[in-house]
């Protein structure tokens, strides 16, 4: 019994010891570490899952959301992580560092709203997209802040809930993802003083949208970009499989409706509650489609 707890406990030291990197176990030298070799190449199929052909006449019944993750939620965390990338490896950034990355190189676009009508120009990224003119309580003059990742506090996304007759279930289909922040520029609220009776500026906590990316072409970027996974190191999460499952909490706030599709907010005033209400009303709308479905 003693020499079988020695073994357990010495190979618990072993895995706890051992860094979660990329053919950390078949390297010979310190920078073979992170590559994958020929052999590992030719056995991974290092794709995202891809989407399977859904024809127009298969959906039966659509609506498209617009729901916002919140990261100050615990579930969310792994969106937001790590903020600071110092004290951790190469290959561990946050959605927001992994955006910015495939936009700076090119490979996927970013537009200014949720329609995808026109891309912004490669000239216009650098001061629309990631920087933000901040201007000073006290005045004087904008100064120009590059965004980071602890500078985004939740995350809008666009997707479509349908029917799919030909399987008989309800699905869902992301379609956009846009990173939101505070507009420290131009959300400036000024409020009294009570005891002095002057105006002071108070930074506004309204949260804006930065951009919106197509999501079908940001899916092999984000396949690539791997989460920590704190139950298993040697097994990280990519954000394409965490966002495609919904492993996420977010509440709907805008459903296309007939009214230029409003916000839930421009419908229902001044009353979170009740507009979290109208977005759990919309969300058993959609649950409840699936059993109406089958109702003969």
């Amino acid at each position: 019994m003693f020499k079988k707890c020695t073994l357990l406990f010495s190979a618990i030291l072993l895995t706890s010891s051992i860094n979660a990197q990329i053919n950390i176990l078949n390297a010979k030298e310190v920078d073979e570490i992170g590559q994958i070799g020929n052999d590992q190449m030719a056995k991974n199929i290092d794709v995202p899952i891809p989407y399977g052909y859904i024809a127009d006449r298969d959906v039966l019944w659509s609506k498209v959301v617009w729901e916002v993750i919140d990261l100050n939620q615990k579930i969310n965390l792994p969106y937001y992580f790590p903020t600071d990338t110092t004290n951790v490896s190469h290959n561990r950034r946050s959605l927001w560092d992994n955006l910015v990355t495939g936009l700076k190189g090119g490979v996927f676009e970013a537009y200014p709203d949720s329609f995808f009508s026109s891309a912004y120009p490669e000239k216009e990224l650098e001061d629309k997209v990631f920087t933000y003119y901040y201007t000073p309580p006290s005045g004087g003059d904008k100064e120009k802040i590059e965004i980071a990742s602890k500078d985004i506090f939740a995350y809008k996304i666009k997707g479509m809930w349908y029917f799919d007759k030909r399987q008989g279930e309800l699905k869902y289909r992301l379609l956009g993802l846009s990173p939101m922040t505070k507009d420290n520029a131009s959300n400036m609220s000024i409020a009294i003083d009570q005891s002095t009776g002057k105006p002071v500026a108070e930074e506004s906590d309204v949260l804006f949208p930065l951009f919106w990316v197509f999501y079908p072409a940001v899916r092999q970027v984000l396949h690539n970009a791997k989460v920590f996974n704190p139950k298993n190191s040697m097994q990280p999460i990519s954000f394409d499989h965490l966002l495609n499952a919904r492993r996420f909490s977010a509440v709907i706030v805008k459903e296309e409706n007939i009214y230029d599709n409003r916000k839930i907010e421009d419908y229902v005033r001044g009353n979170s509650l009740f507009q979290l209400l109208e977005a759990d009303r919309i969300k058993e709308s959609i649950r409840n489609r699936e059993m109406d479905m089958w109702s003969y």
